[in-house]
């Protein structure tokens, strides 16, 4: 699934490009849709390189989207407070000048450096080909992938009445809907649910939840005020008579409950895979990828890597961090992308292709007062 971050984006090549398997061709490809991708993609385009991301899941965001949407940030500088989700918003803002696509839904699963020019061919799960100068890896963790039920039939229910994610509340609207799960996600997207749904329960395998007290509290007040039903335990099994959820059993100390159910939201969270990357010939310490902190390159040349996969003395898993990694990161990209030029520095404010780029407007002249600006 590619999606251009741009509605005016055009990349004409994109959908016929597993059968054609023609390269699409940038100065780096992004590894990694979270908030540090999206801001490299964005600081790729205020330096002037071309770029293309890709991303495991099905939405940008990362694990700030999959795990804690709606749950308060407040070390972004000059931003107070934000949700991850409204932090993930105004960055995809952020990027739309430039158009780069995002390829969503695919895993990088190989690359190989060419002899002649050092440039990369990376490959996709879904056959989609890059030709790229430099890869820059933001992956957080890896490739997350969210833990799925492993119960005969819920594949085959899968985007209809069985859930990893919840993409649209409408889509549950007068549901009733089985939330499972004991963690900040679950009791988060039950409380939202209840809004919308005829009825939600909330399955855990155990009494204690692993959310945010306050959180916790919220849910035991609904539940009291008969909101939302709790049951402890663990799903066992689904009934879908033709294909369609009507119960669920929950397996229990004393045996086994039956649970009427249209929709079930499985959120188990989500489970972290280096996948092909461990093979890519770097240098991975306790499953984070060694750099050098001077550009934060790692062992292999032209390959960065930025934000949680990233590991070095001190190394802080902070978003702020994993911003200014991808900063340095991509200057140092551009001797990749243009051996033969030699990047100068202008700062933002009188940076006229920039301006015209996201304003439609040329900045007034630089004075000396200004430097620094």
């Amino acid at each position: 699934m590619t999606a251009p971050i741009n509605d005016a984006a055009k990349d004409s090549d994109v959908e016929s490009l597993p059968e054609q398997r023609l390269a699409l061709r940038a100065d780096v490809l992004i590894v990694g849709a979270g908030p540090v991708g999206l801001f490299a993609a964005f600081e790729a385009g205020v330096i002037g390189l071309s770029c293309h991301v890709v991303d495991a899941l099905a939405e940008i965001g990362g694990q700030c989207i999959e795990l804690y949407p709606d749950k308060p940030i407040f070390d972004i500088p000059a931003i107070p407070v934000c949700t991850a989700r409204e932090l993930v918003e105004r960055l995809a803002e952020q990027c739309r000048p430039f158009g780069f696509a995002i390829h969503l839904g695919e895993r990088v699963i190989s690359i190989a450096q060419r002899d002649d020019d050092k440039r990369w061919t990376v490959t996709t799960d879904q056959g989609r080909v890059f030709d790229v100068a430099a890869i820059l890896l933001s992956a957080g963790n890896g490739a997350f992938m969210p833990q799925r039920l492993a119960l005969p039939g819920a594949s085959a229910l899968e985007g209809r009445h069985v859930h990893y994610a919840v993409r649209q509340l409408a889509q549950f609207a007068d549901a009733r809907v089985i939330v499972a799960g004991g963690g900040d996600s679950a009791l988060d997207w039950a409380l939202a649910l209840r809004k919308v749904a005829r009825h939600v329960t909330i399955v855990h395998r155990r009494e204690t939840f692993r959310a945010m007290a306050a959180t916790v509290e919220e849910v035991k007040r609904a539940a009291a005020a008969g909101e939302i039903d709790i049951v402890i335990g663990a799903i066992s099994a689904l009934h879908a008579p033709d294909g369609v959820l009507d119960t669920v059993a929950v397996k229990q100390i004393g045996g086994v409950v039956t649970l009427p159910a249209d929709q079930l939201v499985a959120l188990y969270g989500l489970v972290a895979d280096l996948g092909a990357i461990a093979d890519w010939g770097l240098d991975i310490r306790a499953g984070r990828i060694a750099v050098d902190t001077s550009g934060y390159e790692t062992s292999r040349a032209s390959v960065f890597a930025v934000g949680d996969i990233a590991t070095y003395p001190n190394k802080q898993k902070l978003i702020l961090s994993g911003f200014h990694e991808a900063s340095l990161a991509l200057r140092r990209a551009y001797a990749y992308a243009f051996p033969e030029k030699q990047r100068v520095h202008v700062h933002s404010s009188y940076d006229h292709a920039l301006s015209e780029r996201i304003l439609g407007t040329t900045p007034p002249p630089a004075s000396a007062s200004d430097e620094g600006a």
